[in-house]
């Protein structure tokens, strides 16, 4: 009853869509569809998937762009981020124009996350760790039993996300990423949001940006 996964580059941000599912149901999760949406129907396709939900990290364009089109395509539910998003959501228009994407069609999440909580994929569970300082209401998904952690643009191989955006602040940052993310296992991966995939390992000892 694994957990599988396909990362799909999407935007010219490259920002890595996730598509998750369980292996035994062949039920799915899409994280984070910022854009290119023929792109991810192609790979749900190909693995003849169903697509039960839409789970987000935050609200930053290239994570959110393409949300209200898959699931408008599969007649799902959109799940987080975390309430505080609200105000990076509430102005996609206003990202558009700040990014110079073409317009997105607007969307209200149709469940906000909270920290503790547990979101079904199939039969596999994924833990909701809320980890603000990039955005306020950023939100990182946890896999217990594969080691697996979706991150969004809170940790980086190598790096950090930003924080010189509105309602970003480096020490909150700081902070979650040394409570939420490095309290997991040293061999636990993790996908970021942008890049190669790393292990919390690697990152506690030769990530620069993360040392206190």
């Amino acid at each position: 009853m694994s957990l599988a996964y396909q990362i799909i580059p999407v935007t010219p941000f490259v920002q890595n869509c996730s598509l998750f599912w369980c292996e035994k149901s062949k039920k799915a999760a899409i994280i984070d569809p910022g854009g290119d949406a023929e792109v991810i129907y192609d790979a749900v396709q190909s693995r003849r998937l169903i697509v039960e939900k839409i789970l987000l990290t935050h609200g930053h364009l290239d994570h959110v762009g393409a949300t209200a089109d898959v699931a408008a395509h599969y007649q799902v539910s959109i799940i987080g981020p975390e309430r505080e998003d609200h105000f990076w959501i509430d102005q996609l228009a206003m990202q558009c124009q700040m990014f110079g994407f073409p317009m997105v069609k607007e969307f209200s999440p149709t469940h906000w996350l909270e920290h503790g909580q547990t979101i079904s994929v199939g039969e596999r569970q994924l833990e909701v760790r809320h980890t603000p300082g990039h955005t306020p209401g950023h939100v990182v998904f946890v896999d217990y039993a594969d080691k697996l952690a979706i991150v969004g643009d809170v940790l980086f191989h190598g790096s950090i996300g930003r924080t010189d955006f509105p309602k970003g602040d480096h020490a909150t940052l700081i902070n979650s990423i040394h409570t939420q993310l490095y309290t997991l296992d040293d061999d636990f991966e993790f996908i970021p949001g942008h890049g190669p995939i790393s292990t919390i390992g690697v990152e506690k000892t030769s990530n620069p940006h993360t040392r206190l």
